[in-house]
């Protein structure tokens, strides 16, 4: 089992987060703690809203008075609805929300079901409540819970399972909620250290993502633009901004992802496994083919960035096993752009004239047989002084002058 605990300072992105995924039939609420609302479970934001705020202090010591806990069970647990808000109600208790206002949601929007928890993490004061080594005690509660319902260890296969991420898919439909779902997986599901490596991880997903930056009313502002594609590169359909999506996925969140990646990055040492691996099939590999095909085989993709002329002039990696997206230049100079096109260029090569040879078989010259041979003629009299031997109808002909300087002898040694 994984918990996930997230703080903030949106009630309402928290709720209208869940609330989606009730309005879609993907999630139901199985209880409320401490929360003036219908027993039926029938009720709208509003409803969830003006609950939590008669119960939030006016003056507040944290910018973060959300709490939003996210519970995986493992894929092969399944749980009824029961066992999942006992265990719901259990976490909170043990890690000393028990008392405090909160909704319980059951997620069902992918195979594994799971829960959702929002709530307020806030006293009566305003303060906020004892969360010192929250994330340590979380795991300790989890691995708990798991004995005593029988449950697979989920925590130690968190690292080797993959994000619940799909493709874009324009033609399907709904292309705001596809992008949102893709988006938010991608965000804080991955580590990655600039908004390169952050496109290249959403474009294997079919996700376009554009920094937008301006100026209104001499205010500056920066955000970010989601966008479709298919599976060319080639955006599709409108663009959707950040703010549609929510402020987990906006140009700040993402910059908080990004600085909080560096340190995770290099205290975990997730760079290690990449580079062995991607060592190992340079040197096997005979071509790109063979090391594409090597990498994915062990949860790795690569993402190559060619200009007009085929050169290679950026590369990522997409380490799923470790979730870590990687500039080659990341992990050592060895592991460079330049290097693999000096390794690759060749290859490009030939797939340009493989794509070029098509074109001209497809349009043949219908020129008439006169004018073929007049061409020729022609050619081949531009040249008559590099032949030897020409004969026959090749031959070139003699210019007006030298035919002048022909009779002028003929002339003299009549003469003599």
């Amino acid at each position: 089992m994984v918990a996930k605990i997230s703080t903030g300072s949106s009630l309402f992105g928290a709720l209208a987060y869940n609330q989606d995924k009730v309005d879609r039939k993907e999630a139901e609420v199985l209880f409320s703690n401490k929360m003036l609302l219908s027993e039926d479970g029938n009720f709208s934001i509003g409803e969830c809203m003006r609950s939590f705020e008669m119960q939030m202090p006016v003056q507040l010591s944290t910018q973060k008075p959300i709490l939003h806990i996210s519970i995986n069970p493992h894929p092969e647990d399944v749980l009824t609805d029961q066992q999942l808000a006992d265990i719901a109600r259990e976490y909170m208790q043990k890690l000393g929300y028990g008392g405090q206002p909160y909704l319980v949601y059951k997620h069902t929007d992918i195979d594994r079901r799971h829960i959702h928890i929002v709530g307020l993490r806030v006293d009566e004061n305003g303060r906020p409540l004892n969360d010192r080594f929250e994330h340590r005690r979380s795991k300790q509660i989890t691995r708990e819970l798991e004995r005593k319902y029988d449950l697979h260890p989920a925590e130690r296969r968190e690292r080797a399972e993959r994000p619940e991420l799909k493709k874009v898919d324009y033609a399907a439909g709904d292309v705001k909620h596809q992008i949102g779902n893709t988006v938010k997986a991608a965000c804080y599901g991955y580590r990655f250290q600039s908004f390169g490596e952050y496109r290249a991880l959403l474009a294997a997903y079919n996700v376009c993502a554009e920094e937008v930056k301006g100026e209104v009313n001499g205010i500056l502002y920066q955000g970010i633009v989601y966008s479709a594609t298919n599976d060319k590169g080639e955006k599709v359909g409108n663009p959707v901004k950040a703010s549609r999506i929510g402020k987990l996925v906006g140009y700040e969140a993402v910059q908080r992802r990004m600085e909080r990646s560096v340190e995770a990055i290099k205290n975990g040492k997730l760079k290690e496994r990449t580079r062995k691996i991607v060592a190992a099939a340079m040197q096997t590999a005979r071509n790109r083919q063979e090391f594409e095909q090597e990498l994915k085989r062990q949860g790795i993709d690569v993402v190559f960035r060619r200009n007009d002329s085929g050169r290679i002039y950026g590369v990522t990696f997409i380490d799923h096993d470790s979730r870590v997206v990687l500039n080659g230049s990341r992990l050592g100079k060895e592991f460079s752009a330049n290097v693999f096109n000096n390794l690759y260029s060749d290859e490009r090569k030939t797939d340009i004239r493989q794509e070029q040879q098509p074109m001209h078989q497809e349009q043949p010259d219908f020129a008439s047989k006169e004018t073929l041979v007049s061409g020729v003629a022609s050619v081949v009299g531009a040249f008559g002084g590099l032949f030897g031997g020409a004969s026959g109808g090749d031959e070139p002909q003699d210019t007006a002058s030298q035919k002048r300087k022909k009779k002028k002898k003929k002339r003299t040694r009549r003469i003599d």
